[in-house]
């Protein structure tokens, strides 16, 4: 498969009055198209600076991001819906943003919504909406503008735990439908596992890959996925990687 997004000996430095701190040191890692490829490491390793790196937002100290042409779609921890906007106007931001906000790209972003059942709530503010149903309309903006690959920066950590499987399920399920490239940052191991055909596992700060694993499970469902003996078996593998 085409590689979508390449990380070539990449380090991160920051600088600021009190030093230099080292975010990451010498990443290599791919992400190939059609992949769903999840990267676990501890809580401050430098997981979302990877991220900005990936999208352009941050240059790397050292080392290369290769993206070869593709475009990105960005989707944060928590939904960021506008409160003074509705649903539907939401869903348009990213169109006004990239002043591609014609009729027939609001047809097809309406169309996403629709599809994916968010109908009925298009017209309403996302203070009406539960927790679940905010991000996935949060997936569906993001989806509006068509990109090739979705940067997911940990994005159900911000929900209760059942709300959490459940939206996990239903993000999964449309990223696959619309057969989207994603990569998604998380600290929760069985999520990565739930979801991801790959998963690279980052040192502590400064973070550096020490383990890539290929995932072979005939469940497609990540809710299944958790119910298949070899969830328990790839949890205690990655636990110990990253509690090494």
């Amino acid at each position: 498969m085409k590689e979508v997004l390449q990380f070539e000996n990449v380090s991160m430095h920051y600088h600021s009055k009190q030093g230099e701190t080292v975010a990451l040191q010498d990443v290599d890692f791919s992400v190939s198209d059609g992949e769903f490829v999840a990267i676990i490491g501890p809580s401050g390793c430098g997981k979302t600076t990877l991220l900005s790196l990936a999208a352009g937002l941050l240059t790397p100290t050292k080392g290369t991001v290769k993206t070869s042409g593709v475009s990105f779609g960005y989707m944060l921890q928590k939904d960021e819906l506008f409160p003074w906007r509705t649903i539907e106007k939401n869903i348009f931001l990213p169109l006004e943003i990239k002043r591609t906000n014609t009729p027939e790209q609001r047809e097809r972003a309406l169309s996403l919504a629709e599809k994916y059942g968010l109908k009925q709530f298009l017209k309403n503010y996302p203070s009406s909406l539960s927790g679940g149903m905010r991000q996935r309309a949060a997936l569906i903006r993001t989806l509006a503008v068509n990109p090739d690959v979705l940067l997911l920066d940990e994005p159900f950590s911000a929900l209760d735990y059942q709300t959490r499987l459940s939206v996990c399920d239903d993000v999964y399920k449309i990223i696959r439908n619309e057969k989207k490239t994603a990569l998604l940052i998380t600290h929760d191991i069985s999520e990565a596992i739930s979801v991801a055909d790959k998963i690279f596992v980052l040192s502590r700060r400064p973070a550096r890959v020490i383990s890539e694993h290929t995932l072979h499970f005939d469940e497609t469902e990540p809710l299944k996925r958790r119910e298949n003996k070899e969830f328990s078996r790839w949890f205690e593998i990655l636990w110990k990687e990253l509690n090494a």
